[in-house]
This record gives C-alpha cells, structure tokens and sequence, in this order.
C-alpha cells in the first residue's frame, strides 16, 4: 500500500526564517530608512502566510458552475472570462489569422551578456514573413524572465499526478497571496496562445535539452491538456473529489487543440534532433496540427566552432536562414487552409484508447 506523507509542509518557514526570507528583497541599503513601514509590512505578510490567505478576494461561482455557490478566486474568474472571450474570437471568421511566435532562448540584450540571441534573430526572419503573408503576428519573448523586474513563472505544482479535474483549466495554483507567488505570467500566456490560431516556437537547445524559460511555460500548460474548467466541482483543491471525478471517466479535454504548429530548434554541438522530436511529440499530443516537415527544423549553427563567433555562423549561413523562412511559409500557408475548413487532423475521427 502506498503510504501518502501528512503532518508539516516542506518548507514550512517559522517566524524568525520568515523575516530572514521577506527581508533579502529589502537588502539594499536604500530601504533603509522605510524600516518602521517594512516591519509593518512584513506583520500583514506573516498573518497572511500562516493563515494561509492564498486568495484573498473571492466570490461565489455562480451560475454555470457545478457549485454555484463555491467561493471562486476573482483573479481565477478574470483570467476564466479572457480565455473563454479570446477562444470565442479565436473561431470567428472576421478575426485577422495570428500566429504566436515564441522566443524560448534565455538570452537578450538586456540580460548579462548584453547581446541578442541568434534565436531573436530568427524570430524577426518569421515575423516578417508572416508580415509579408498579411499576418498579424504575436511575440512572446520568454527571455524577458531574465532581463524585466518582477517578470516571472511560477513552477507547475504537478497537481495532474493526483488526479486530472485537480488541474484547473486556467491554472489555479497561482496567484498564492499567502507565499508571495504572485506576478505570474500565465495566464497572459495562455491568453495569447488561445488566441493564436498558429504557433512557431524558437529555442536554442541547452545541455540537449529545451530551456529554463521555455519548459516553465511547457510544463505550466499541462492544464490546457486535459484541465478541469471548473474549480467548484472540486471545491478548490479537494484531492477526494477530483479522483471521484477522474475515476467516473474524465474527458481530458484540449483547450487549445486546433492551432497549427512549427518548429525552429537549433544548436552548436549535440541534442537538436532529440529536443525537436520532444517539442513536436508534444505540440502533437496537445491537438496542434503540425504545417508539415518543412515546418519542423532543427540544425546546427557553427558546429564545434567558438561561441565567440557563433552569430558570424549564423550570418553565413544563408541556407539555414532560408529554412527559417521556409517554416514561417508553411504555418502561413497552413494557417489559411484551417482558418478556410480545408485543414484537419487526418486521425480526427479516431477515438484514443488511453485518452491520459
């Protein structure tokens, strides 16, 4: 029998590592003289944290909601109604075609090195193709987690290994108030991805393996692969009744399944070809429609060469820049044909035997 661990939270901080933890964003001498405003700060923070005040402004579900009555956070809500608003916008005819472009490199030049990444480069290639296409285009650049304030993604809690309705469809985890998790990302992202109805992900590959940046964002849209749309049903985090509900036969719906898909995975050494196939299963297995395998690129720039001269590469290789080019054509291309009914998933009408 599997024993499940109960008592104290892992890192459960107590009072005295709380005020060492709330104070380090505080450390530079220049706060100093707001001390008497800190402390009064750091009292709200600490009753908020040990009451466990994760969402603080609340109100009942409503109509619609398997408990009308549930008290549903009102951020939750807000981000509930902008996808439902972007998905109807997304299926009407009069809507300009979009295609999210997706920066995954770590690296811009307002980051440490202070110098743009050939992925950067690559996303301005497709952009103006699709520009040139009549395409209205969307850049989310991931790297601005390391260069903007207060940008960040918080990391998936892994809510689906318990049970698949405990995943909420926007994501619920976030924002915790209670642990200062706040300033998330997501759901602008998951916004702009039901909005799309094409998406090109760029990423240099880091120790064969996809980015820091990039696999947050990844691993934070398992809801849209299967999540609950309905937090009351589940009065929250219920763990008894989202396994109810798994186990009475759960749909695992595909929120954004639908969009066309390409790829452009590059690197300078080893591990591209693993890193597209991964990204590909994937965007595949989401319910994205790849635009064919001119659209899934991955190659080597400057292989083995210094990293000093890496955007020299880059620039004489005329080829590989024609083929990012080429993939912003077919999603292009591929677009038109969906947005036209001519495009579908040729298994459309085969039932998976093992929906998870």
């Amino acid at each position: 029998m599997i024993k499940i661990r109960k008592g104290q939270a892992p890192g459960q901080l107590q009072r005295a590592a709380f005020h060492d933890r709330f104070m380090q964003s505080f450390a530079d001498p220049s706060f100093a003289p707001e001390g008497e405003a800190l402390a009064r700060l750091e009292t709200i923070a600490w009753n908020n944290y040990k009451d466990s005040r994760k969402a603080p402004v609340t109100r009942k579900a409503g109509k619609g909601f398997a408990d009308p009555e549930y008290q549903v956070s009102v951020e939750w809500l807000e981000a509930r109604s902008r996808l439902r608003k972007a998905q109807v916008g997304w299926g009407k005819s009069t809507t300009r075609s979009r295609v999210l472009l997706v920066n995954g490199s770590s690296r811009n030049d307002g980051s440490c090195p202070g110098e743009n990444s050939k992925t950067h480069r690559m996303v301005q290639l497709a952009k103006t193709q699709l520009d040139n296409a009549q395409i209205e285009t969307d850049v989310l650049d991931l790297s601005l987690l390391t260069s903007e304030y207060g940008r960040r993604i918080h990391p998936c809690k892994g809510c689906v290994s318990t049970a698949m309705p405990l995943c909420h469809w926007p994501c619920s985890c976030y924002p915790n108030h209670s642990l200062g998790q706040v300033g998330d990302w997501m759901n602008e992202i998951y916004e702009r991805w039901v909005s799309a109805h094409g998406v090109i992900l760029f990423t240099p590959t880091y120790w064969y393996q996809a980015t820091s940046p990039l696999k947050l964002m990844i691993d934070r849209l398992v809801c849209a692969d299967g999540g609950n749309p309905d937090p009351s049903s589940t009065h929250g985090k219920t763990v008894s009744e989202a396994k109810t509900l798994e186990m009475k036969g759960w749909d695992y719906p595909k929120h954004v399944a639908g969009r066309v898909y390409g790829l452009v995975v590059h690197g300078d050494v080893a591990g591209v070809e693993d890193l597209r196939r991964n990204l590909s299963d994937w965007l595949d297995w989401m319910g994205l429609i790849d635009a064919g395998p001119q659209a899934r690129l991955d190659r080597y720039i400057g292989y083995y060469k210094p990293y000093a001269t890496s955007h020299d590469a880059f620039d004489a290789d005329h080829a590989v820049q024609e083929e990012v080019r080429n993939v912003a054509r077919a999603v292009a291309h591929a677009v038109k044909e969906l947005r036209a009914g001519r495009l579908q998933p040729p298994d459309k009408a085969v039932k998976r035997p093992r929906p998870k």
